[in-house]
C-alpha cells in the first residue's frame, strides 16, 4: 500500500476466502492434559482441517479439565468436519492422560463417523528420571 502526505490508503479488495475442501478420509488428533483437551482434525497427508480446545470452546479456569468441557469441545469439531468437508472414515491418535480420553470415544461410538484405526501415542518414559540420593541417618 502506497501513502500519499503520510496517510495510508485503505484496501478495498478482500482476500479470497479459501474454499473448504471435501475430504472423506481424515486423521483426529486428541490431545488430553489434565488442564485442557486439544482436537485437531486433518485430511490423510496431515493438513489440518479444523481444530479446536476445551478454552476456544467458552470454558475456562477449572472447568476446562472437566469431561463435559472436553465432550462439547469433540462435538464442535467433529460437527464441523461432518458438515463442511464432509468427513466419513477417521483414523483417531490420542496422546495423554486427561478426561478428554474416554469422552472421544463415547462422541465417537454416536457419531456416523467410521474408526478405521485408533492409536495410543500418549508418551511413556524408558528410564524414568534419576532417583533421589540415599538417605543417610
Amino acid at each position: 500500500m502506497k501513502s500519499t502526505k503520510g496517510k495510508p490508503t485503505k484496501r478495498t479488495d478482500k482476500p479470497a476466502r479459501k474454499e473448504a475442501r471435501y475430504t472423506p478420509r481424515g486423521r483426529i488428533y486428541l490431545t488430553a492434559t489434565f488442564n485442557n483437551t486439544l482436537i485437531t482434525v486433518t485430511d490423510d497427508k496431515g493438513g489440518t482441517i479444523c481444530w479446536n480446545s476445551a478454552g476456544k470452546a467458552g470454558f475456562s479456569g477449572t472447568r476446562k479439565s472437566t469431561p463435559f468441557a472436553a465432550t462439547s469441545t469433540i462435538e464442535q469439531v467433529l460437527r464441523k468436519a461432518i458438515d463442511e468437508h464432509g468427513l466419513s472414515e477417521v483414523s483417531v491418535y490420542v496422546k495423554g492422560a486427561g478426561p478428554g480420553r474416554d469422552s472421544l470415544l463415547r462422541v465417537l461410538r454416536n457419531s456416523q463417523l467410521e474408526v478405521s484405526k485408533l492409536v495410543d501415542m500418549t508418551p511413556i518414559p524408558h528410564d524414568g528420571i534419576r532417583p533421589k540420593k540415599k538417605r543417610r541417618v
